[in-house]
């Protein structure tokens, strides 16, 4: 069985930063793509960046320069460096991760205050 355990959401204030952290355990035997999404209140959830096991990636142009993806593969983790956040930013925040199949992690919440 497959785990994904976010941690790093919560309450700031615009232009401010916070860190995502997604980390992924069970049995696996390889990460293809992992990635994060995002999800408002009454919105579809959306991409917000993802990265393949070869470190290409690839972003939202809603956060292009503001959010960095990156992933450790020796602890199957995967981070969001979310600087310069908007309050446009608030959403629920869900870790997606491909292997055979796709995981969903139980998402976290950012809320950017103005």
């Amino acid at each position: 069985q497959v785990q994904l355990v976010e941690s790093g959401g919560g309450l700031v204030q615009a232009g401010g930063s916070l860190r995502l952290s997604c980390a992924v355990s069970g049995s696996i035997f390889s990460i293809n793509v992992m990635g994060w999404y995002r999800q408002a209140p009454g919105k579809q959830r959306n991409l917000v960046a993802n990265i393949n096991s070869g470190g290409s990636t690839n972003y939202a142009d809603s956060v292009k320069g503001r959010f960095t993806i990156s992933r450790d593969n020796a602890k199957n983790t995967v981070y969001l460096q979310m600087d310069s956040l908007k309050p446009e930013d608030t959403a629920v925040y869900y870790c997606h991760v491909v292997t055979r199949y796709a995981y969903w992690g139980q998402g976290t919440q950012v809320t950017v205050s103005s």
